[in-house]
């Protein structure tokens, strides 16, 4: 960690030694979450974009300087980042825009952003000397957590809590992974305090998102990979679907630190999108009030957060940015679904695509321009959620093998001209 200089606390500003079992703020307690603190003077007279561009490994790990990661600590061997950014015409025009991104995070390993955060979680608590690692998830951050740390090879154990709603993909994925999952008959917010209990009990290593300072440095990655895809030319919106609100917190410290460096000079505004049923962020967001915490009532699981302990993070990072928060409702998350499948060939899960309902529900109000370019990270494969696909793409034809019914079946669904 050659240019991490401290952690500080975003409260009282109090700072702390970069210690890898350094989580909170010891005189603002839970309110008070660490912030990793670089000396961006010597990061931007030591390392380059052409320094960058001539490192071979593709991983996360390219962006070394801006890690907070001791350089000798053994690292996941999975690929982690260097997904894809595509564009999509026909996607664009159906949201009223000439030109969209998408970055696809649903192909990193375990099939989600959290694998960005996870393998931080994992060097640092092989730096802290930790057998066991620890977290509360609906799922993503979990198998995440369960993948990279199999992936060590039996070097590092892991306990996964989990609410009782998570879907059967993501538990399998647990449990695949060699995990010890733990089911709590309850909501997020219970498995959260349970999973605290356990790790304070048992001195595991903590990878919840809402607390550990580190887990934002994993996420922001997304947004340094997006940066140098386009040659550090970033389009005018960032869009996140946001739950706890870590990822958009990592989107933000990308931006802060691409500027500090001097590889970029415009900072783009960030849309925050949450679902209705579960919408605390947006809440405090444009209420200017301390957080309420509401129900879990979507089917966007993974940003299905209704205590999010990231929030003023999130919040600081949405507002430093010029940006927006905007709520979308369960159905039109199912049509995003459809939509991007339809257009694009990317298949998201309800989280993953939220976002893609915000930028919508924006250019109809005209809050975002047609002309102005929108980038989006898909934060999820929808192979993690199959039973909520399956509603969002509606029934498959049911037939007996009998050629002259499937004539009149596709001539009334219009598959073919009515003979």
């Amino acid at each position: 960690m050659d240019y991490v200089t401290h952690l500080s606390c975003i409260i009282c500003e109090k700072t702390y030694p970069a210690e890898p079992e350094r989580y909170l703020c010891s005189d603002c307690g839970e309110e008070g979450l660490l912030e990793v603190e670089y000396d961006y003077q010597k990061i931007a007279s030591s390392w380059s974009k052409a320094e960058l561009a001539a490192e071979k490994d593709r991983r996360i790990w390219r962006y070394g300087p801006l890690l907070p990661v001791e350089p000798g600590t053994r690292r996941p061997p999975l690929r982690v980042g260097d997904t894809p950014l595509y564009q999509s015409p026909a996607l664009a025009r159906e949201l009223g825009l000439e030109n969209i991104w998408l970055k696809d995070d649903g192909l990193n390993p375990t099939g989600s952003l959290k694998d960005r955060a996870s393998a931080i979680a994992v060097v640092k608590a092989l730096e802290a000397g930790a057998q066991v690692v620890a977290c509360s998830s609906t799922g993503n951050a979990a198998s995440s957590l369960a993948g990279n740390a199999a992936s060590l090879g039996g070097q590092l154990e892991t306990v996964i809590f989990v609410p009782e709603r998570a879907p059967g993909g993501k538990l399998a994925q647990l449990l695949i992974y060699g995990a010890t999952v733990v089911s709590v008959q309850g909501s997020y917010e219970e498995a959260y305090f349970l999973s605290r209990d356990a790790i304070n009990k048992w001195g595991w290593y903590n990878r919840n998102a809402g607390i550990n300072p580190y887990q934002v440095e994993g996420k922001k990655t997304s947004v340094l990979e997006m940066a140098e895809q386009l040659d550090f030319n970033l389009p005018d919106w960032l869009v996140f679907s946001v739950g706890d609100g870590c990822t958009i917190a990592g989107a933000w410290k990308a931006l802060k630190d691409l500027r500090e460096i001097g590889f970029i000079d415009r900072v783009p505004r960030l849309l925050g999108v949450q679902a209705e049923g579960c919408a605390p962020i947006t809440e405090a967001f444009y209420s200017g009030e301390e957080l309420e915490v509401t129900e879990e009532n979507t089917v966007a699981d993974s940003i299905a957060v209704g205590n999010p302990r990231n929030y003023k993070k999130a919040i600081r990072g949405i507002k430093n940015s010029q940006g927006e928060m905007v709520n979308v409702s369960d159905e039109e998350i199912y049509e995003m679904m459809r939509l991007l499948g339809r257009t694009s060939g990317i298949f998201g899960e309800p989280a993953g695509v939220a976002g893609l309902a915000g930028i919508k529900k924006m250019v109809n109000r005209k809050e975002i321009s047609s002309r102005d370019e929108v980038g989006f990270v898909i934060t999820g494969n929808g192979l993690k959620d199959i039973d909520n696909a399956r509603k969002a793409a509606g029934r498959v034809i049911e037939i007996e093998p009998d050629l002259e019914r499937l004539t009149q079946i596709f001539a009334r669904k219009g598959i073919i001209a009515d003979e």
